[in-house]
């Protein structure tokens, strides 16, 4: 398997991990803590939106490929093997069916949401104590 090959099977495989995250924290079966995981998890990996808009050089790339996996990884060790398998077939059948990911507009909620946190943190911190001299 050349690299290229073993990079797009990666990518498909955190793709499909985070639509099964999407119906993990809708399992019944899947525990209240690895829910609010996959809430965060799902919200920002199936936003439409990006927190590192991609067309800024480098950065824009960098929270998809070291961002999300950092946050997929301990959602799915959070979640059941039981649920896990279920929601990795509904996954795939989904993926199947519909050829794309679902979109999450909560996702784009939390994008805004960290962009107003930061943007009011660089101005209270970085500009406001210069406003005086």
């Amino acid at each position: 398997m050349t690299l290229l090959e073993t990079l797009r099977a990666w990518a498909h495989r955190l793709k499909r991990d985070g639509v099964t995250l999407w119906f993990a924290y809708r399992h019944p079966n899947t525990p209240l803590l690895a829910k609010a995981l996959c809430v965060i998890v799902v919200a920002y990996a199936l936003s439409p939106i990006d927190l590192i808009p991609d067309f800024i050089p480098v950065l824009g790339y960098l929270d998809d490929v070291i961002l999300l996996p950092m946050l997929i990884w301990p959602a799915i060790q959070l979640v059941p093997e039981q649920v896990l398998a279920e929601c990795r077939l509904k996954a795939a059948e989904w993926m199947e069916r519909e050829g794309r990911k679902p979109r999450s507009q909560w996702g784009v909620v939390f994008v805004v949401v960290v962009w107003a946190a930061v943007a009011w943190a660089v101005w209270h911190y970085a500009i406001e104590p210069f406003r005086g001299l």
